[in-house]
């Protein structure tokens, strides 16, 4: 929610784009501390695997704190999903996938749990490897999705061209080439080229583009489009 906040600060003279990225690099941080935490739950489970001596036995009561874990996180789930999807924030709605294998990893250790207190001593550390792959895969994915998002990556290709068949749609727009996407938070960012009739003066030239920048605006999550006017060949 602080990363959320920080990110619809307005634009200043060192960000003139503003701070959408600001949830990007939060996602990005809790994404490696993810991976880190998988990392260090496969250390300890396996090295306890490989010394059972040091295993001590499950208390009961840890079943029931497993339990009551899993619908505390399916129910944070839920609100912040619904939440994220509210306000259209991609960090929200990782937060909540966090919060669905968190949920995920409860019936998995509920398990192992009940295992060990039936006399299969070593479930509960095999439910924690599961546990620990899964968390340690969801930090990456989290981590590389953030970085590439960093990284100017392009809107998915349904989306690039539904804006393109927008642009196209608009009086005056003959065609168009170059166009280039770039996400920015939440939203994006669209550069390109239209192309329009050769003998209209800068004047309507100029308008066309307005016209069409306005279009897109108003269809799609876009925080700017950049055009450029070339005549048709």
């Amino acid at each position: 929610m602080i990363a959320n906040k920080k990110s619809q600060k307005a634009s200043d003279i060192d960000h003139h784009y503003g701070h959408l990225r600001f949830e990007n690099g939060a996602k990005l941080i809790i994404g490696a501390i993810l991976l880190l935490v998988g990392v260090g739950m496969l250390w300890s489970a396996g090295n306890k695997l490989l010394h059972p001596e040091t295993h001590q036995l499950v208390n009961g009561a840890a079943l029931w704190v497993a339990i009551l874990a899993l619908v505390v996180k399916e129910s944070l789930f839920r609100y912040m999903f619904a939440t994220g999807k509210r306000i259209q924030s991609s960090l929200l709605i990782a937060n909540a996938w966090h919060a669905r294998s968190d949920a995920a990893s409860s019936v998995v250790v509920a398990i192992g749990i009940a295992g060990n207190l039936v006399g299969f001593h070593a479930m509960d550390l095999i439910a924690a490897l599961i546990v620990g792959i899964f968390i340690a895969h969801m930090g990456y994915k989290f981590s590389a999705d953030a970085l590439h998002d960093l990284m100017d990556r392009s809107l998915e290709p349904e989306l690039e061209h539904d804006i393109k068949t927008c642009l196209l749609a608009t009086e005056g727009v003959t065609g168009l080439h170059d166009l280039k996407t770039r996400k920015m938070g939440d939203l994006a960012l669209v550069d390109v080229h239209l192309e329009v009739n050769g003998e209209l003066s800068v004047k309507e030239g100029h308008q066309i583009a307005v016209n069409a920048r306005n279009n897109v605006m108003q269809k799609f999550n876009v925080l700017n489009v950049m055009t450029h006017i070339d005549p048709a060949h």
